[in-house]
């Protein structure tokens, strides 16, 4: 949980990244990301997102929930789960702004280019996870109402190069592991053929930071994870 209610403002280093700057530096990352088409088809980029407002996300006072056991799950514990919901919002400018960034027109059209999706309708979910040491997921494919996966790492430290999302063959055997430092994300499409991935148990000393961004159906039942709940996206 995040405590106080007023609006935290990002260092004066920052006011001059302006929604129009920050919009536009995303859609430049994802026209330079890599495309790659094993083990399944998925894109590498780079700072979508301001360096500074990811160490600004970082530094948000949201204590890490301690997982004795994830069973291999992330919704093992939804309960503990934290999102960049309206409320948070209007609490960190920094959530704010990376909120603002993905629901705008110019960058989901600029994901619809790069990945030949549609998001019209669709809603923007976006998660950030912050995992202990002992954190592990199982090999497995994200469900069919999520339109567009990305994470964006936010790890520092020594391990920061090692805790990437793991990526798997049709086989469900370990093929790669995605780059993880700070700044540095992926994008795949859930409904690609055997987009399997998860993340194997190794050593996390500090904690493996990263936001999860989906654009989803408007089946979506936790409407309270959604950035936006009454706000669609629209061109």
């Amino acid at each position: 949980m995040l405590s106080g209610s007023v609006k935290q403002r990002l260092p004066l280093s920052l006011d001059g990244n302006t929604e129009a700057s920050a919009q536009a530096n995303a859609v430049s990352a994802l026209q330079n990301a890599h495309c790659t088409t094993v083990p399944f088809r998925h894109w590498l980029f780079q700072d979508a997102i301001f360096t500074d407002v990811c160490q600004e996300i970082v530094s948000m006072p949201i204590k890490a929930p301690v997982i004795e056991e994830t069973y291999g799950k992330r919704d093992s514990h939804n309960e503990l789960r934290n999102f960049f919901t309206p409320d948070l919002q209007e609490k960190r400018y920094a959530v704010s702004m990376v909120a603002n960034i993905f629901q705008s027109s110019l960058v989901a059209r600029a994901i619809e280019k790069l990945c030949d999706i549609k998001l019209q309708g669709s809603y923007l979910r976006i998660e950030y996870c912050q995992d202990h040491n002992g954190f592990w997921l199982e090999p497995h494919m994200d469900i069919k109402e999520k339109l567009m996966t990305m994470q964006i790492y936010l790890n520092t430290g020594a391990d920061a190069a090692t805790l990437g999302t793991d990526l798997y063959d049709a086989d469900k055997k370990h093929h790669s592991t995605a780059p993880s430092e700070m700044g540095q994300g992926m994008i795949f499409i859930p409904s690609e053929p055997n987009s399997w991935h998860g993340f194997e148990k190794r050593p996390i000393r500090d904690l493996r930071r990263s936001l999860i961004i989906n654009y989803v159906t408007d089946d979506w039942r936790a409407r309270h994870e959604l950035a936006f709940p009454e706000q669609p996206i629209t061109f």
